[in-house]
């Protein structure tokens, strides 16, 4: 006999707790509407994700000024520019300069970490290890959603707004009816090799190099700790890689006249991060709204991704804020259109760096120069290095 869901009312329930989701909540809860977070991994399991971030200013001052007692500012590490190489060699691009602007580079998993203990710490009713079962009555006045928990509990959420924040394999999302929605998606034809690596800083900052080998970035995580990645097969195996192997082939792309070499150490984390672009439009069905890679994922070549997850956040919370101050939906049947405006912009910078850096296999030599052509017109034009600059360090929130 199936048992008999334990109802839990709010005003908002949130399906997925990580950083889109968390920071929804904790905005919510500041301004005083009550929500539940549902999240289906374990704290730890989200705590020991490693995934890279590269924050706008607007995303740091989204989490500073809203009262998140946590390590972006003094342990985040600001950056002023990024490294474009081709060629062998380097064309250092000024942010600053360019456009007044800069990047912070702090891991996203270490944002979950400094938003759980917000949530934790202002008592957010968050629930981790809890699988969601079925989402029920969404273009209705009073959507709900069943969950189970990790002991085998069901409960069943009833809230006036849905959101599903629960990531690029998103429950929610599929549960929009199919005659209602639209899918946009393109796939590439490789993925990144990534690496995290027990070793100094190679480069201050960002290096993006193209080469006749395929497309490197080297990055970094802190002073002891570096993230690198190359171009490679969506299949490749990881096992087949040795550490030596790794970085004798990031060595060949980012190799030069200048004699730059990579700093090594040992390896111990090795993954395949697959390539795609893809936009649900729209964002919302009756009462559920997605945010963040439930509706949208870019390839991390513009390092978008969770940028833009805090874009809809900030769009959907003041949709929300204005409801329930004063009853008016205008914002909240506008989400949709108005988060879609950047996510569009962010989609067209995602992909043209990707293919202006990348050498697919078997790309003929005309694209091969082209491409070369296309990185001499930006990096030798003030006016396209502050498009980048602009791009990059993102457009100002609406």
């Amino acid at each position: 006999m199936a048992q008999e869901p334990r109802i839990l009312r709010t005003k908002v329930g949130i399906i997925g707790g990580g950083p889109a989701g968390l920071m929804l909540s904790h905005l919510l809860s500041g301004a005083g509407i009550e929500n539940i977070v549902v999240e289906k991994n374990d704290h730890e399991t989200i705590r020991n994700t490693h995934r890279a971030g590269i924050l706008e200013a607007q995303a740091v001052r989204m989490l500073a000024d809203s009262g998140i007692e946590g390590r972006v500012l003094s342990h985040g590490d600001e950056h002023s520019g990024i490294d474009l190489r081709f060629n062998g060699e380097s064309h250092p691009l000024d942010f600053r300069e360019l456009v007044d602007a800069t990047v912070t580079l702090y891991a996203q998993n270490e944002i979950f970490v400094d938003l759980a203990a917000a949530r934790a710490r202002d008592g957010g009713d968050v629930r981790y290890s809890c699988e969601v079962t079925e989402i029920l009555d969404v273009e209705s006045n009073n959507p709900k959603f069943r969950f189970t928990d990790a002991n085998g509990a069901v409960y069943e959420v009833h809230a006036d707004i849905l959101v599903g924040a629960d990531g690029s394999r998103s429950f929610a999302r599929r549960q929009m009816p199919q005659s209602t929605r639209q899918d946009f998606k393109v796939s590439y034809p490789f993925a990144w090799f990534g690496i995290l690596t027990e070793a100094p800083k190679s480069a201050p900052e960002l290096i993006y190099a193209n080469s006749p080998h395929g497309f490197a970035l080297i990055s970094q995580r802190s002073d002891s700790v570096q993230r690198m990645y190359f171009q490679c097969d969506p299949n490749e195996n990881v096992e087949d890689w040795s550490d030596d192997r790794i970085f004798d082939e990031l060595q060949r792309r980012v190799a030069g006249p200048d004699g730059f070499e990579l700093k090594t150490g040992p390896i111990f984390d090795k993954t395949v991060l697959g390539f795609r672009s893809f936009v649900r439009e729209p964002l919302s069905h009756g009462r559920l709204f997605l945010i963040g890679d439930a509706g949208h994922t870019v390839p991390p070549t513009g390092a978008k991704g969770l940028n833009l997850a805090f874009a809809d956040v900030k769009v959907l919370f003041e949709a929300l804020d204005s409801y329930y101050s004063t009853g008016d939906d205008t914002l909240l049947g506008g989400y949709s259109q108005q988060a879609l405006k950047r996510i569009w912009k962010a989609q067209n910078f995602s992909y043209w760096m990707t293919s202006m850096l990348h050498t697919p296999v078997g790309t003929d030599p005309f694209m091969m120069r082209r491409a070369l052509g296309e990185l001499d017109s930006v990096t030798s034009s003030t006016y396209g290095q502050q498009y980048l600059a602009e791009a990059y360090t993102g457009w100002p929130n609406s």
